[in-house]
């Protein structure tokens, strides 16, 4: 249990989908209730599918490229932070990957549940890097089934966000979300800030002096 707490709160924290919010009720204002709870059912499973594949399959890629897992930690904890302080900053869109111009093509197209909502709005490279740093960690079959069921839940979490987005940001108003992201972005640079400092000790105390 402290396992699938530990593993939910890091891939919440880093995805933020409170963060989303603002964002999917600019793209979705249009629709109507069905279609918004349609496209936050994919957009929730789409999101679950790039964990999959990022916890499962990004060792591979890190072997192609020769990158190993201390430098990559590093780098994504780098982008881990960056989030983190576009969060705190109130930057949402720029933080997120999500600029005018792709806001302005995703109005113009039926689906968004892939992009740009699940990638990279929600499963960006923080998410990514993160997630394959967390295979290395844990590499027995009880630990990767907790760590899928984490991954399944936080895309629970993201469905039943974005279906209330609409209620949520009405709730809320733009100060309260732009509250609780603040305080995600501080548990968020936090977390990346860990991450370079464990692979910073970790290279220190390989190299042979």
């Amino acid at each position: 249990m402290e396992l699938f707490i530990y593993i939910f709160a890091a891939l919440f924290s880093v995805i933020n989908p409170l963060g989303a919010i603002p964002v999917f009720v600019g793209l979705t204002q249009d629709d109507s209730t069905s279609e918004r709870q349609r496209i936050s059912f994919w957009t929730a499973v789409n999101v679950f599918i790039i964990m999959l594949i990022s916890f499962f399959v990004g060792q591979y890629v890190l072997a192609f490229f020769g990158i190993s897992i201390d430098a990559l930690r590093i780098a994504g904890g780098f982008i881990i932070v960056n989030s983190g302080f576009a969060l705190l900053n109130r930057k949402f869109s720029k933080g997120r990957g999500v600029n005018k111009e792709v806001e302005n093509d995703a109005q113009n197209r039926n689906d968004i549940a892939l992009t740009p909502l699940a990638i990279p709005m929600l499963a960006g490279p923080g998410s990514i890097s993160l997630l394959i740093a967390m295979y290395q960690d844990y590499k027995l079959i009880e630990q990767q089934i907790i760590a899928c069921l984490a991954m399944a839940a936080v895309a629970a979490v993201i469905f039943i966000i974005m279906r209330s987005a609409h209620y949520l940001s009405r709730i809320l108003g733009a100060s309260g979300i732009v509250a609780i992201s603040r305080i995600i972005g501080f548990i968020v640079i936090a977390i990346g800030v860990q991450y370079i400092a464990s692979s910073v000790v970790n290279i220190i105390e390989s190299i042979d002096f």
